[in-house]
């Protein structure tokens, strides 16, 4: 973890609740934190408590009903207020790389093809130079012109990291990254995640059930009916 200090996510008191009816429900409630920069976090907790709708608050994947949020020093969300979806779009692919529990790879390209994706809507000054290095860090430079049914789960999900990574963002978001996957390939992904951490410096903020990989992080976050239950403690 990064020791300046510096946060590159604030959030104040965020809400989301759905309605169902006259039914109000309360899917995050009153939640605040902050994270570092360099810093690895994890979200933890029971099925249906929050996790998910939080971090896609925090990546700009969903809005929150009320509450406050600043990502690398811009407000992006105040007292509900949100930012318009051009900003939005802007933040998220300059700021965010996404991980999620499907691999959401297309079928008919190839694994290079499929980790250049986001150059077709966005591509960082520098960025296409990186492509190579990050197949080798993943160690899937060998199956670049393989197809996603030609490869392992495990290899699956470590072109969608790649994919993630090819602009360099600030912050990586894990929404349940080896949920599709067995107890090696978990540990072989977790080990990834934190080396990407530990040497390239990568912001991640992770939600996961598997406990091994959440003591992966420099602080694991408990969530419960949409609260922090507990902040945890920076592990060793």
């Amino acid at each position: 973890m990064n020791e300046n200090g510096k946060k590159v996510l604030e959030a104040e008191h965020l809400v989301k609740i759905y309605r169902r009816g006259s039914e109000e429900i309360p899917a995050v409630n009153d939640v605040s934190l902050s994270v570092e920069v360099g810093e690895f976090v994890s979200f933890v907790g029971p099925s249906g408590s929050g996790k998910t709708t939080l971090i896609n608050i925090l990546g700009c994947l969903d809005n929150p009903t009320s509450g406050r949020l600043v990502l690398a020093d811009r407000t992006v969300v105040d007292n509900g207020e949100v930012l318009s979806e051009s900003s939005l779009t802007k933040i998220r692919r300059e700021i965010f790389g996404y991980i999620f529990q499907k691999f959401y790879l297309i079928p008919t390209l190839t694994v290079i093809e499929n980790i250049m994706l986001p150059f077709t809507f966005y591509k960082k000054p520098g960025a296409e130079n990186e492509v190579a290095r990050i197949m080798k860090l993943m160690e899937i430079d060998h199956r670049k012109e393989h197809l996603p049914g030609q490869i392992s789960g495990g290899e699956m999900q470590r072109v969608a990291i790649a994919r993630a990574l090819v602009n360099r963002p600030s912050i990586l978001l894990a929404d349940e990254p080896t949920g599709n996957l067995d107890t090696r390939r978990s540990q072989e992904i977790g080990g990834l995640l934190k080396g990407l951490n530990e040497k390239e410096g990568i912001t991640i903020i992770l939600v996961t059930h598997n406990p091994a990989l959440a003591s992966m992080a420099d602080r694991i976050i408990e969530i419960r009916d949409g609260k922090i239950h507990t902040k945890g403690m920076a592990l060793s």
